[in-house]
C-alpha cells in the first residue's frame, strides 16, 4: 500500500514538474521573444531581400526548434508510459511475490504444527511402548492376550468370559496385574530407601570432608565477594558523606555571607541613625537655613527696597545666633559619636568572633555526625567481621575532644555575652555622666536617646532573630544526620538481603545436589525394576495356580452357604412378618416427622429471608443516612460562606440546589435499585426454599434407604446364625417366602418410582437454579456497577467537600483580613484625629509665636519639624495601608476566579452526572433486552424439548439404528464444509465455525439430557411393566412374525433406503449448513452496509479538510491555467498596444510627408534657388525617414506573424495543459472516493473486530454454561448408576428400619404422640398390603387367561397364512409406488445439489467481496493517518497565532497602563507648575504686606498656604491613583468579558459535539436493533423451515418403514439379510476408520486455523492470540468430555437393553434353571444387588415350574393325534413311535406294541432312516399347508414345519444386538461365547438396556450373543450373530450356534 502511495505520488511530482517546467520556458520563450523584438529596433539590414532572408531563416529556425521539442514531447510521453505499465507490472509481481511468500509462510507454519504434531504423537507413542513393554515384560509368561494392557483386559473378558467356571477369569487376570503392579511400587521404594541409605553412609563415611572442604570454599568464595560488595558500598556511602560535607559548607559560607551583609546593613542603618543625631541638633538650623535660602532668593528678586534690607539684617543676626548653638552642639554629639563608635567596634568584633565560633560549633557537629556515621558503620562490619577495638578508642578520643570543644565554645560564648553586657552598662554609665554635665542643652536630645535604645532593642531583637537561625541550621544539621542514619539502615537492610540471597543460593545448591542424588537413584530403580520384573513373571504364574485352587475352594464354600440359606427361610418367616408391621409403624413416624421437619424448614426459610431482607434494608438505610449527613454538611458550609461572601452567596445557591438535585436523584436510583434488589432475593429465596426441601426430602430418603440396608445386612447375618434349623419346615415355607417375596418386589418398584420422581423434581429445581444463577450473576455485575457508580459520586462529593474547606479557609483569611483593615482603617482614623489635633497645635503655636517674642522660635520650629516628621509617618503609613488594601482586592479577585473555576468544575461534575444517567439507563435497557432474549431462548428451548418428545415417541424404532449414524455423518459434513470455507476467509470462518460447534455441541447435550429422561421414564417403566410383560409378549408375538417375515425379505430394497434416507438427510443439513452461513455472510454484508452508510457520515468531516485541500488545488490550478492565460493575455495586449502606437505613427508620418510635399511644391513656386539647397536637404533627410519607417513597419508586420503563430501554439498548449489538468483532477476525485471507502471499510472492519470480541465473550460465557450442563449430565449418569444400585439395596432397608423402628418403640414415654400416628400409619398399610394382594390375584387370572389366548392365537395363525397371498400381491404394488417415489427424491437430491453449488458459488463471491473491502480498509486507514496528521499540525500552527495574539494583547494592555501613568505624571507636573505659580504670587502678596509691617501673618499665611498646597498634591494624587484603578478595573473588566464570551463559545461548541454524539450514538443502536430483530426474524423463519422439513423426512421415513413392513413372508432370505447385516457392519467400520480419519483431517485444519487466527491477532493484539487457544483448548477439552459423557450414555443404554432382553428372556429359561441357581449361587460373592436381582427371578422360575412340571401340552398331542390319521397307513407307526418317543414310552415296549404290523414298521423305518441319511437340511422354504401338498409331504417335513410354528409363542423374542457382533480386536481370538444365560442376566442387569446398539462404536461390546444351548464348536451360528435393531427383532430356535437347521432336525429325531 505504501509502496503504490509513493509511486503515484512520486508519478504526480514528475508530471507537475514537467508541466511547471514547460509553462516556465514557455513564459522564458515570451518574454526573451517580447525584448527581441523591442531591439530589433537597433538592428537595420539594407535591403528588402536581406529582411527576407533572415526572417525565413528565424522562421525555419523556429520551426526546427517546434519540431524537436514536439518530438521531444512524444518521446518523454512514451517513456512516460512505458514507466507507468513498468510499474504497474512490478506492483503485480510484487503482490505475486508477497502472495507466493505468504502461503509459503502459512505453508511451512502448518507444516511445523504438524511436526510438533508428530513429536507429540510420536513422544506418545513411545511412552505406549515402554509402557506396553514394562506390561509385557510383566504378563508375558502368564497369559498372551492380556499381555498388551491392563485397559484390555474387560474386553477379553467379555468377548471370553462365557464359559461357566472361566467367568471371572479376566477380573481376576487384572486383579493379579494390580497386585503385581502394587508389589512393584513396593520393591521399589524400598529399594529407593536401601538406595538412599546407602548414599547417606557412603557421604558420612567417605565423601563428608570433600563436599565440606567444596562447601567451605564456595562459601569463602561468596564472603569475599561479599566484602568486595560490601567496600564498594562504603566507599560510595564516603563519597556521598563527602559531598554532603561540600553542600552543608556551601551552605554555612552563604549563610555567613548574608550574615556579613546583614551586619552591613544594620551598620549602615545605625550610621544613618548617627547622622540623624548630628541632624537632630542641626535640623531646625537646616530648616531655617533652607528658609533663609528662600528669603534671600526673594530679597534678591525684590532687592532695592531698603525695608527688605533691615529685615533681612535682623535674620541674618538671628542666624548667627543660632550658628553658636549649633556647633556647641555639634560638638557635643561628635564626642556621644566616637564613643558609640567605639562601642559598636566592640560588638562587631564579638559578633565576628560569636559567627567564628558558631561556624567551628556547627563544623564540629558535622563532623561528630560524620564520626558517628563512620563509627556505626564500623561497628556494622565489626558484627559481619571481626571487632576492631583500636579504630573504636580512636574514635572514642575524638568524640570526647569534640566534647571538649563544645564545652569551650560555650564558655567562651556565656564569656562574649557578659562582654556584651559590660559594654552596655559601661555605655549606659556614659551617657548617663554625660547627660548629667548637660542637662540644660540635651533635653531634647533625651528622646533621641530613647529611640536609639529602641534601636539597640531592635538590634538585640535582630540578634535573637539569628540565633534563631543559627538554631534552624542547627536543625538542618540534624536532619542531615538522620539522614545519614537511615541510609545506615538502608545499607543494613541491604546487607541482610545479601544474607537472604546468599542463603537462597546455598538452598538452591542443595537442591541440585538432591536432583542429582535423585537422578541417580532412579537409574539405580530402573535396573532393579529390570531383576525384579523377571522374578515378578515366575511369581504370576504361581498365583494364578493358587488362584485357581481358590476359586475351587470357594465354589465348595458357595454349595454349604446355599444349603445353610435353605435352612434360614423357616426363620425368616417370622422375623419378616414382624419386620412388615414395625416397617409399617416407622412409616408412619416418619411421614409425621417429615411434615414437622418442612413446616420447621419453612419457617426457619422465612425468618433468614427476613433478616436478610432486614439486613439489606439497614445497609441502605445506612447509606441514606451517610448521605443526608453529607447534604446536611453540605448546606451548613454553602451558610457559613453565605456569611463569609456576600458576593457568592447567589452562586452558592445554585451550587446547593444542582447538589440536592443529584442528590435526590441518587437517593432515587438507590430505592429503585434497592426494590429491584428485594424482588430479585425474594425470587432467589423461593428458589432457596425449594431447593432445601428438595434437598431435605433426598437426604431422609437416603437416610431411610441406608438404614433399610444396615437393617437388612443384620437379617442376612441373623439367617447365616440359624443355619441349624430342619430343612423340612424350609421345603413347606419356601411357597410363602416366594410371595412375600413378591411382595416386597412391589414395594421396591414402588419406591423407585418415587425416587425416579424425587430425582426429576430434583433436576427441575436444579435447572431452575441455574437460571437464577445465571440471573444471580448479572444481578451481582448490575450491584458492582452501581456500586462503582457511587464510589465515584462519593469521590466527587469529597472533592466538593475539600474544594469548600479550602474555600471556608480563604473565606476565614479574607475575614482575618478584613478585621485588619478596619484595624487600620480604625488606626488611620485615630491618626488623622491626632493630625488634626497636631494641625490645631501648630496653629495656637503660630498665634503664641506671633504673640510672643522672636526669641522664642526655635521651640516652635522644632514642634513644627517634628509635627512635620509625624506627618510624613503618617502618610508612610497610609501608602501602606492602601498598598494593603491592594492586595486584598487582588486575594478577592484571586476568591473570584476560584469561585469560577468551582463553577466551571460543578458544570463538569453535573455533565459527568448527566453520561452516567444516561450510562445507567442504557445498562437498564441493555438487561432488559437480555433478559427478553433470555425468555425467548427458554420458550424456544422448551418448544423444542417437547418437539423432541413427541419425536421420540414416534421414532423410537428408526432413531435405535440410525440416529447416531446419521449424526456422525453431519457431523462429518459440518466437517467438510468448514474445510471448504476455510480457504476464503479464516478469522470469520473459524468464529462461525466455533460458534456453530458449541451450537452442535449444546444440541448434543440437549439430546443426552433427553436421552436421560426418557432412560429415566424408561426405567419406571420397566418397574411397572414386569407384571405386564407376559400378556403384552404373547399378544405381540404373531405382529413380531409377520414384522421378521417382511423385513428379512426386503433386506436389499431397505438398506436402500435407509441409504436415499441418509443421503436425503446429509443433503438437508448440507443445505442448511450452507443457508446459515449464506444468512451469516447476508448479515455480515447488511452489517457492512450500515456501517458504511454511518462511516460515510463519520468521514464527511475528515472529507471537509480534503475537499478544502481539493479547492485550494483547484484554485491553485486555476491560478496557474489563468496566469498562463493571463501572461498570453498581456503579451497579446502589449504587442495589440504596440502595433496601434506603431500605425498612430506610421498615421502620423504619412501626415507629415503629405505636408512635407505640399510645403515643397509651394516652396518650389515661391522660392529662390539659394533657399532650393536647403529644401532639398531636407527632402533627402525626409526620404531616409521613409525609408526607417518602411523597415520598421515590415519588421512589425513579421514580429505580428510571429506573435500569432505563438499565441496559436500556446492555444494548443494550454488545451493540453488543460485536458491534463482535468485527467489530474480525475485521478484526484477518483483517490478521495477511494479513501472514503476505504475509511468507511476500516471502520467496518473495527466494528466487527468489536463485534468479534463480543463473540468471543459470549462464546466464554456459553462455554461456561456448557460445562454446567456437563456438570449436570456427570450429576444425572451418577443418579442414573445409582439408581440400578440402590434398586436392591432398598429390600434390605425395609427390614432395618423395621428393626430400628422397634428400637424406637421400645421407649413408649418419650414418643407416646408419634406412637398413634405411626398406628394409623400401620393401618394405612395394612390395607395397602390387601390391595396388593388382590392385585396378585387378578394377575394371576390374567396369566390363566393368556395362556387360553396362547391356544387360541395358534389356530388364528394358520388363517393368517391363508391371507398373505393376498397382501404379498398388495405389497408389490405398494412396491412399485415407492420405487417411483425413490426416483422423485433422487430428481430432489438433484436439484437441492445443483442449489448446493450456486449458494458456495455465492458464498465464495462474498467472501472475495469482502477480502476487497478489506484492502481497502488497510489503503483507507494509511489516508486518515495521513489526514489526522496534516489536522494535527493545522491544529498546532493555529494554537500558535492564537498564543502571539494574547502576547500581543497582553503587551498592548501594558503600554495602555504606561500611557496612562505618563499622561498621569504629566498631569501631576502641571498641577505643581500651577501650584508654583501660586506660591509666586502668595510670596509676591507676602513681600506686600512685609512692606506694611506684617510679619506674623506672612509665616501664617506661608504655612497655611503650604498645608494647602499639600493637601491639594494628595488629593490630585488620590485623585489620579482612583483613576487609575478605575481604568485598570475597565481593562480587567473588558478581558474578563472576552474571556466569558469565549468560554460561551467554547460551552455551545461542546453542547453541539455532545449532542452530535449523542444523535449518531441513538441512530447506531436504532440500526443494530433492526439489524438484531432482523436476524431474529431470519432465524425464526429458518426454524420454522427446519421443522417443516423434519416433519416431512418423519412422514416419508414412516411411510418407508410401513412399506417394508408389510414387504413378503419369506424365511429364504434371513440368510441373505444375514449376510446384509455383515456388510453394514463392515461398512460401519469403514464409516468409523473414515470417520476417524476425519477427525485427524479436522483436528488439522483446526491447528490451521490456530496458526492463521495466531497471525491475524498478532498484527491486531497479541492479547486475544492467547484467550482463543485458551477457548480453543477449553473447547477440545469439552469436546472430549462430551464424547466420553455420549460413550457413558450409550454404554448406559447397552446396559440398559441387556437387562430388558435379560428380563424378556426369563420367562423362556424353565429348562435351565438349576444351572441359574448354581451360577447365582456363585455370584453372590459379587454384591448383594444381584443376588436380589436373582432371587426374583428364582422365584419367577420356581413357579413357572411349579405350574407346568408334569403336564402335557394339549396342543401338541391333537396335532400328533390328527397327524397321525392324515398320514398314509404305511407311515402311520412312524407316528406312533414319535409319539411314544415324547411320552417317554421305553423303545422295547413300543416294538412289542407295534408288533402287530411289523412289515409296515420296518419299510417305515429303513424309509424314515434313509431320508434322515440322504438329507441333512431342512429344505429351505417351508411348504405352505395348502389342500394340495398336505397329503403328499411326508410326515417330517410337518412335523419341522410344526415345530417351527408351535415354538414361537413359548419363547420370547431375545433382542440381538450389534454388540453381539465379534469385536476387532477378538476377531484373531477364537473363543466362543458359552456362558448359560445366568451370567447374561448378571451381566444385563448390572449394565442396562440397550435399544440402540448402533449409537456409538467406538465402546467395547458388553456381552456376547446368549446361546439357549451350549454350543458345539467354537465359530457362532450365524442365526445367533448380532442384528442390528434396524432389522425387525425374532425368535430363534433354541439350536447351537454352529448347527444348520438339518442339524437340528437330526437332533429332534435322535430323540
Amino acid at each position: 500500500m505504501a509502496s503504490w502511495l509513493g509511486g503515484l505520488g512520486s508519478g504526480l511530482g514528475q508530471s507537475l514538474g514537467q508541466v511547471g517546467g514547460s509553462l516556465s520556458s514557455l513564459t522564458g520563450q515570451i518574454s526573451s521573444f517580447t525584448k527581441d523584438i523591442l531591439l530589433e529596433g537597433a538592428e537595420e539590414v539594407g535591403d528588402a531581400a536581406t529582411e527576407l532572408h533572415v526572417s525565413n531563416s528565424r522562421l525555419r529556425e523556429i520551426e526546427s526548434i517546434n519540431a524537436t521539442q514536439k518530438l521531444e514531447n512524444e518521446r518523454l510521453k512514451k517513456v512516460c508510459s512505458d514507466l507507468e505499465e513498468k510499474h504497474e507490472a512490478a506492483e503485480l509481481q510484487i503482490k505475486q511475490l508477497s502472495i507466493e511468500y505468504r502461503n509459503q509462510l502459512q505453508q511451512k507454519e502448518v507444516e511445523i504444527s504438524h511436526l510438533k504434531a508428530r513429536q507429540n504423537a510420536l513422544q506418545e507413542q513411545l511412552r505406549k511402548v515402554q509402557a506396553a513393554a514394562q506390561s509385557a515384560q510383566l504378563g508375558a509368561g502368564v497369559l498372551p492376550p492380556t499381555s498388551t494392557s491392563a485397559s484390555y483386559v474387560p474386553v477379553v473378558r467379555h468377548s471370553s468370559g462365557f464359559e461357566g467356571d472361566d467367568m471371572d477369569f479376566g477380573d481376576i487376570i487384572w486383579s493379579q496385574q494390580e497386585i503385581n503392579r502394587l508389589s512393584n511400587e513396593v520393591s521399589r521404594l524400598e529399594s529407593e530407601v536401601d538406595h538412599w541409605k546407602q548414599i547417606a553412609l557412603s557421604s558420612k563415611v567417605q565423601g563428608t570432608n570433600d563436599a565440606e572442604q567444596s562447601e567451605i570454599c564456595k562459601l569463602q568464595n561468596i564472603v569475599k565477594e561479599l566484602k568486595q560488595n560490601l567496600s564498594q558500598e562504603i566507599d560510595e556511602h564516603q563519597h556521598e558523606l563527602s559531598v554532603l560535607q561540600d553542600a552543608h559548607r556551601q551552605k554555612l559560607i552563604e549563610i555567613s555571607r548574608r550574615h556579613r551583609e546583614e551586619l552591613s546593613e544594620y551598620e549602615e542603618r545605625i550610621e544613618e541613625l548617627e547622622n540623624r543625631l548630628q541632624q537632630d541638633g542641626v535640623s531646625a538650623d537646616a530648616v531655617d537655613d533652607s528658609k533663609i535660602s528662600e528669603q534671600k532668593n526673594n530679597a534678591q528678586s525684590l532687592g532695592g527696597k531698603v525695608e527688605e534690607l533691615q529685615v533681612v539684617n535682623d535674620l541674618e543676626d538671628e542666624i548667627r545666633k543660632l550658628n553658636h548653638k549649633l556647633s556647641s552642639a555639634k560638638e557635643e554629639n561628635k564626642n556621644l559619636l566616637k564613643e558609640q563608635e567605639l562601642a559598636k567596634l566592640e560588638k562587631i568584633q564579638i559578633m565576628q568572633e560569636y559567627e567564628s565560633l558558631k561556624s567551628d560549633f556547627s563544623m564540629l557537629q558535622s563532623s561528630v555526625a560524620e564520626q558517628g556515621a563512620f563509627l556505626k558503620e564500623q561497628e556494622e562490619k565489626l558484627q559481619s567481621k571481626t571487632s576492631l577495638p583500636d579504630d573504636v578508642v580512636r574514635l572514642q578520643q575524638a568524640l570526647l575532644e569534640a566534647g571538649n570543644e563544645i564545652a569551650r565554645l560555650s564558655s567562651l560564648n556565656q564569656g562574649l555575652e557578659k562582654e556584651m553586657t559590660s559594654a552596655q552598662h559601661k555605655n549606659e554609665t556614659i551617657l548617663s555622666a554625660y547627660t548629667e554635665d548637660q542637662n540644660s542643652e540635651l533635653s531634647q536630645l533625651r528622646q533621641d536617646l530613647e529611640r536609639k535604645e529602641h534601636e539597640l532593642n531592635e538590634s538585640i531583637a535582630e540578634r535573637e532573630t539569628l540565633i534563631a537561625e543559627l538554631e534552624e541550621l542547627d536543625k538542618q544539621n540534624q536532619e542531615a544526620t538522620q539522614h545519614m542514619i537511615t541510609l545506615k539502615e538502608q545499607l543494613s537492610k541491604q546487607n541482610t538481603e545479601t544474607d537472604s540471597i546468599i542463603k537462597q543460593l546455598k538452598c538452591d545448591i542443595d537442591f541440585e545436589r538432591k536432583k542429582v542424588s535423585v537422578l541417580e537413584s532412579e537409574m539405580m530403580e530402573t535396573v532393579k525394576e529390570l531383576n525384579s520384573q523377571t522374578e515378578k513373571l515366575s511369581q504370576c504364574s504361581y498365583a494364578l495356580n493358587d488362584l485357581h485352587i481358590s476359586k475351587q475352594q470357594l465354589q465348595d464354600n458357595i454349595k454349604d452357604l446355599q444349603e445353610q440359606l435353605r435352612k434360614a427361610w423357616d426363620c425368616n418367616l417370622h422375623n419378616k412378618k414382624e419386620i412388615g408391621e414395625l416397617q409399617q409403624k416407622l412409616k408412619e413416624r416418619e411421614e409425621e416427622l417429615s411434615v414437622s421437619l418442612s413446616k420447621l424448614t419453612e419457617k426457619s426459610n422465612r425468618e433468614s429471608n427476613y433478616t436478610c431482607q432486614d439486613q439489606v434494608l439497614k445497609e441502605r438505610e445506612v447509606e441514606i443516612a451517610k448521605l443526608q449527613n453529607d447534604i446536611s454538611e453540605n448546606k451548613q458550609l454553602n451558610e457559613d460562606l453565605e456569611k463569609s461572601l456576600s458576593n457568592l452567596r447567589t452562586e452558592n445557591g445554585k451550587l446547593i440546589a444542582a447538589t440536592e438535585k443529584l442528590k435526590q436523584e441518587l437517593s432515587d436510583a438507590i430505592s429503585e435499585k434497592s426494590k429491584v434488589y428485594l424482588e430479585k432475593d425474594t425470587v432467589l429465596e423461593a428458589l432457596k426454599m425449594e431447593k432445601r426441601q428438595l434437598e431435605s426430602e433426598l437426604n431422609q430418603m437416603e437416610k431411610r434407604l441406608l438404614e433399610q440396608a444396615h437393617k437388612y445386612k443384620q437379617t442376612i447375618e441373623e439367617l447365616s446364625n440359624a443355619r441349624s434349623m430342619d430343612t423340612t419346615a424350609l421345603q413347606l415355607e419356601h411357597e410363602r417366602l416366594v410371595k412375600l417375596n413378591q411382595e416386597k418386589d412391589f414395594k421396591i418398584a414402588e419406591l423407585k418410582r418415587s425416587i425416579e420422581q424425587m430425582e426429576i423434581d430434583h433436576q427441575e429445581t436444579k435447572e431452575m437454579l441455574t437460571t437464577s444463577l445465571g440471573g444471580q450473576k448479572q444481578l451481582t455485575e448490575l450491584v458492582k456497577e452501581k456500586e462503582l457508580f457511587i464510589e465515584k459520586f462519593k469521590n466527587q462529593a469529597l472533592q466538593v467537600k475539600q474544594k469548600l474547606e479550602e474555600y471556608i479557609e480563604v473565606s476565614k483569611k479574607q475575614a482575618v483580613l478584613k478585621q485588619n483593615l478596619e484595624e487600620k482603617d480604625r488606626s488611620l482614623a485615630v491618626m488623622k484625629e491626632e493630625n488634626n489635633h497636631l494641625k490645631e497645635e501648630i496653629e495656637r503655636l503660630k498665634d503664641q509665636q506671633s504673640r510672643s517674642t522672636p526669641m522664642v522660635e526655635p521651640k516652635t520650629l522644632d514642634i513644627i519639624i517634628e509635627l512635620e516628621s509625624e506627618v510624613t509617618q503618617l502618610k508612610v503609613i497610609k501608602n501602606n495601608l492602601e498598598e494593603e488594601i491592594e492586595v486584598h482586592k487582588k486575594t478577592i479577585e484571586d476568591q473570584n476566579q476560584t469561585t469560577a473555576q468551582l463553577q466551571q468544575s460543578l458544570q463538569e461534575q453535573r455533565k459527568e452526572i448527566d453520561e452516567s444517567k444516561f450510562q445507567c439507563e442504557q445498562m437498564n435497557v441493555t438487561h432488559e433486552r437480555l433478559s427478553l432474549e433470555k425468555d425467548e431462548e427458554i420458550k424456544n428451548l422448551q418448544k423444542t424439548i417437547e418437539q423432541i418428545k413427541t419425536q421420540l415417541h414416534k421414532e423410537r424404532q428408526i432413531i435405535q439404528t440410525d440416529s447416531s449414524d446419521l449424526f456422525q455423518e453431519t457431523k462429518v459434513q459440518t466437517l467438510n464444509g468448514e474445510n471448504g470455507n476455510e480457504k476464503h476467509d479464516l478469522s470469520k470462518a473459524e468464529i462461525e465455525r466455533l460458534v456453530k460447534g458449541i451450537k452442535e455441541r449444546e444440541m448434543e447435550i440437549k439430546l443426552l439430557n433427553e436421552k436421560n429422561v426418557s432412560l429415566s421414564q424408561q426405567i419406571d417403566q420397566l418397574s411397572k411393566d414386569e407384571v405386564g410383560k407376559l400378556t403384552r409378549i404373547i399378544q405381540e408375538k404373531d405382529l413380531e412374525i409377520q414384522a421378521l417375515n417382511a423385513r428379512v425379505s426386503s433386506a436389499a430394497y431397505r438398506q436402500d433406503v435407509l441409504s436415499l434416507q441418509q443421503q436425503l438427510q446429509a443433503y438437508v443439513m448440507e443445505r442448511e449448513q450452507v443457508l446459515a452461513v449464506l444468512s451469516e455472510k447476508t448479515r455480515e454484508n447488511s452489517q457492512l452496509k450500515t456501517e458504511y452508510r454511518n462511516i460515510m457520515d463519520m468521514v464527511a468531516a475528515k472529507e471537509a479538510a480534503l475537499v478544502r485541500l481539493q479547492e485550494e488545488n483547484q484554485k491553485l490550478c486555476n491560478r496557474s491555467e489563468n496566469s498562463s492565460q493571463d501572461m498570453s493575455r498581456e503579451t497579446i495586449q502589449n504587442l495589440s498596444r504596440i502595433i496601434r502606437e506603431k500605425d498612430i505613427e506610421i498615421d502620423a508620418l504619412s501626415q507629415k510627408c503629405q505636408t512635407l510635399l505640399t510645403v515643397l511644391q509651394t516652396s518650389s513656386t515661391g522660392t529662390d534657388n539659394g533657399s532650393g539647397g536647403v529644401n532639398s536637404n531636407q527632402f533627402e533627410e525626409l526620404l531616409q525617414e521613409r525609408d526607417k519607417l518602411k523597415q520598421q513597419v515590415k519588421k512589425m508586420e513579421e514580429w505580428k506573424q510571429q506573435v500569432i503563430t505563438t499565441v496559436q501554439n500556446m492555444q494548443h498548449e494550454s488545451v493540453h495543459l488543460q485536458e491534463e489538468l482535468h485527467k489530474l483532477q480525475a485521478q484526484i476525485s477518483v483517490e478521495s472516493d477511494s479513501n472514503s471507502k476505504l475509511q468507511v471499510d476500516y471502520n467496518g472492519l473495527i466494528q466487527s473486530y468489536e463485534q468479534n470480541e463480543k463473540k468471543l465473550k459470549s462464546f466464554s460465557q456459553e462455554l461456561a454454561q456448557v460445562q454446567h450442563s456437563i456438570g449436570q449430565l456427570h450429576n444425572t449418569k451418577d443418579l442414573l448408576l445409582s439408581k440400578l444400585d440402590l434398586v436392591t439395596p432398598s429390600v434390605a432397608a425395609a427390614s432395618t428400619i423395621s428393626q430400628f423402628s422397634g428400637i424406637q418403640c421400645s421407649a413408649p414415654e418419650v414418643l407416646s404422640d408419634e406412637s398413634k400416628l405411626l398406628q394409623k400409619e400401620l393401618e394405612q398399610l395394612k390395607k395397602k398390603l390387601q390391595e396388593k394382594d388382590t392385585t396378585i390375584r387378578t394377575l394371576q387370572e390374567n396369566n390363566q387367561r393368556l395362556s387360553d389366548s396362547v391356544a387360541t392365537a395358534s389356530e388364528v395363525e394358520r388363517k393368517s397364512q391363508e391371507g398373505t397371498e393376498s397382501e404379498m400381491r398388495q405389497i408389490k404394488e405398494k412396491h412399485d409406488v415407492l420405487q417411483k417415489s425413490l426416483r422423485e427424491k433422487d430428481i430432489l437430491i438433484k436439484s437441492k445439489s445443483d442449489q448446493l453449488l450456486s449458494v458456495s458459488e455465492n458464498l465464495s463471491n462474498k467472501e472475495n467481496e469482502n477480502e476487497l473491502l478489506k484492502q481497502a480498509v488497510t489503503n483507507l486507514k494509511e489516508r486518515n493517518l495521513i489526514l489526522e496528521m496534516d489536522i494535527r499540525k493545522l491544529k498546532e500552527e493555529n494554537e500558535k497565532i492564537v498564543a502571539t495574539c494574547r502576547e500581543k494583547e497582553t503587551e498592548f494592555r501594558a503600554l495602555q497602563e504606561t500611557n496612562m501613568q505618563f499622561s498621569m505624571m504629566l498631569k501631576e507636573k502641571e498641577f505643581e507648575s500651577h501650584s508654583m505659580k501660586e506660591k509666586a504670587f502668595a510670596f509676591e502678596k507676602l513681600l506686600k504686606e512685609k512692606e506694611q509691617g506684617k510679619t506674623g501673618e506672612l509665616n501664617q499665611l506661608l504655612n497655611e498656604v503650604k498645608s494647602m498646597q499639600e493637601k491639594a498634591v494628595t488629593f490630585q494624587q488620590e485623585r489620579d491613583q482612583v483613576m487609575v484603578a478605575l481604568k485598570q478595573k475597565q481593562m480587567e473588566s473588558s478581558a474578563l468579558q472576552s474571556e466569558v464570551q469565549h468560554l460561551r463559545e467554547k460551552e455551545q461548541r461542546l453542547n453541539q459535539e455532545l449532542e452530535r454524539l449523542r444523535n449518531h450514538l441513538l441512530e447506531m443502536e436504532d440500526s443494530y436493533t433492526r439489524e438484531a430483530l432482523a436476524a431474529e426474524d431470519r432465524e425464526v423463519k429458518l426454524r420454522k423451515k427446519v421443522l417443516i422439513l423434519e416433519e416431512k423426512l418423519v412422514s416419508s421415513s414412516t411411510a418407508v418403514e410401513n412399506a417394508s413392513h408389510q414387504a413378503s413372508l419369506q424365511v429364504e432370505s434371513l440368510q441373505e439379510q444375514l449376510n446384509l447385516v455383515s456388510k453394514q457392519r463392515d461398512e460401519t467400520v469403514l464409516q468409523l476408520t473414515i470417520s476417524q480419519d476425519q477427525v485427524k483431517q479436522y483436528a488439522l485444519s483446526l491447528a490451521n486455523l490456530q496458526m492463521v487466527l495466531e497471525q491475524f491477532q498478532q498484527e491486531e493484539k497479541a492479547m486475544y492470540s492467547a484467550e482463543l487457544e485458551k477457548h480453543q483448548k477449553q473447547t477440545a477439552e469439552w469436546r472430549k468430555k462430551a464424547e466420553s459423557l455420549e460413550e457413558k450414555v450409550v454404554s448406559l443404554q447397552e446396559s440398559l437393553g441387556e437387562a430388558n432382553a435379560a428380563l424378556d428372556a426369563a420367562s423362556r429359561l424353565t429348562e435351565q434353571l438349576d444351572i441359574k441357581e448354581e451360577q447365582i449361587e456363585e455370584l453372590k460373592k459379587e454384591g448383594e444387588i444381584r443376588r436380589e436381582m436373582l432371587e426374583d427371578v428364582q422365584n419367577k422360575l420356581m413357579n413357572l415350574m411349579n405350574s407346568t412340571e408334569g403336564k402335557v401340552d394339549k396342543l401338541l398331542m391333537r396335532n400328533l393325534f390328527v397327524g397321525h390319521f392324515h398320514t398314509p397307513k404305511n407311515k402311520r407307526p412312524e407316528v406312533l413311535r414319535l409319539m411314544g418317543s415324547i411320552l417317554g414310552i421305553k423303545k422295547e415296549e413300543l416294538d412289542q406294541l407295534l408288533s402287530e404290523d411289523q412289515r409296515g414298521v420296518t419299510r417305515w423305518v429303513t424309509g424314515w432312516l434313509g431320508g434322515g441319511a440322504g438329507s441333512k437340511s431342512v429344505p429351505s422354504t417351508p411348504l405352505r399347508p395348502t389342500h394340495q401338498n398336505i397329503f403328499n409331504s411326508s410326515f417330517s417335513e410337518l412335523f419341522v414345519k410344526f415345530l417351527e410354528t408351535e415354538s414361537c409363542p413359548s419363547l420370547p423374542p431375545p433382542k440381538l444386538s450389534v454388540h453381539d457382533m465379534k469385536p476387532l480386536g477378538a476377531a484373531g481370538t477364537g473363543n466362543t461365547s458359552s456362558t448359560p444365560f445366568n451370567s447374561q442376566i448378571q451381566d444385563s442387569a448390572v449394565l442396562g438396556m440397550s435399544r440402540r446398539p448402533d449409537t456409538n462404536p467406538f465402546l467395547a461390546p458388553r456381552s456376547a450373543a446368549v446361546p439357549l444351548i451350549t454350543p458345539a464348536g467354537s465359530s457362532g451360528h450365524l442365526l445367533m450373530k448380532p442384528i442390528s435393531d434396524a432389522l425387525p427383532t425374532f425368535t430363534p430356535l433354541p439350536v447351537s450356534p454352529d448347527a444348520s437347521a438339518g442339524a437340528v432336525l437330526k437332533d429332534l429325531l435322535k430323540q
